[in-house]
């Protein structure tokens, strides 16, 4: 199967659609949504179930026969259905990224869409409702705030920088966090999408994450990687390609930087498990 640019643009353009629809959605719900619990350890929301439902429901309208793979499946699993036919191309959805924030009325998250092809995003698209801002990019092109081409930072750390960093250490914190903290002015939205997207504009030098899923990282990596940043796995190799058809939820410990910060990071980390 050959992808051409249409094939590009008519998937950038559903994903963009369906994106705006279940952000609105939300906003629309985040006053009075009902809140639960799922796995004992992570909040979920009604309004959850019906912003994937959205965003299926239109990609569906012009893919009927694209896979998925989305964060809200039954019994606090992930739904998961299979491609048919010879087009193997996921969709994987992030219908609320930052639930926390939302169930508690934070205006700090994102829908995140992203289409997979041959275990790589090809296809990726963030949307940040309380601000309208659209972020996206699809394989080879760039990256775009809006209609507008964005690139990440060129500087190094120093006392002014800002990187993201993750609250989710179950096994303890790693001792090259504090290094962070120390060395610069650390930063924790509640979202990994918006912390990839803040990475490919500038906002942020580069954000770490412990236990994103491949919802959380799919759309953000390659609008990264697109505006210039680097992003690897916690050794520093590359995290795509993702088998799609054995991926059951699995995390990907990530570090996304622009260059100079990325190897920074990376040092400290290789010096703190010395």
């Amino acid at each position: 199967m050959v992808l051409e640019q249409k094939d590009y643009s008519g998937m950038l353009e559903t994903a963009i659609v369906s994106a705006r629809l279940a952000g609105q959605r939300a906003m629309e719900e985040i006053e009075y949504t009902k809140v639960s619990i799922k796995n004992d350890r992570e909040l979920v929301t009604q309004t959850d179930a019906n912003c994937q439902k959205i965003i299926i429901d239109r990609i569906k309208e012009n893919y009927p026969d694209h896979g998925f793979v989305c964060e809200e499946g039954e019994a606090g699993k992930l739904f998961k259905q299979p491609p048919r036919g010879g087009e193997r191309l996921w969709w994987v959805i992030d219908p609320i990224d930052g639930t926390n924030n939302f169930a508690h009325g934070l205006l700090l998250f994102t829908v995140s869409v992203a289409v997979v092809y041959e275990g790589e995003p090809i296809v990726g698209v963030i949307f940040e409702p309380a601000t309208e801002s659209m972020y996206w990019a699809v394989k080879d092109g760039e990256a775009q705030l809006n209609g507008r081409k964005i690139t990440a930072s060129e500087k190094a750390l120093d006392g002014f920088s800002s990187v993201g960093l993750d609250s989710h250490f179950e096994e303890g914190v790693p001792g090259w966090t504090r290094e962070i903290i120390r060395l610069t002015r650390f930063r924790n939205l509640g979202t990994t999408a918006l912390q990839l997207a803040y990475v490919a504009k500038g906002s942020l030098d580069g954000t770490i994450a412990n236990t994103p899923k491949l919802w959380d990282i799919a759309a953000g990596v390659l609008i990264a990687e697109r505006a210039g940043a680097k992003v690897t796995d916690w050794a520093g190799q590359k995290i795509f390609p993702v088998d799609l058809d054995v991926y059951e939820g699995g995390y990907f410990p990530t570090v996304t930087a622009n260059r100079k910060v990325h190897g920074q990071i990376m040092d400290m980390m290789k010096a703190s498990s010395e």
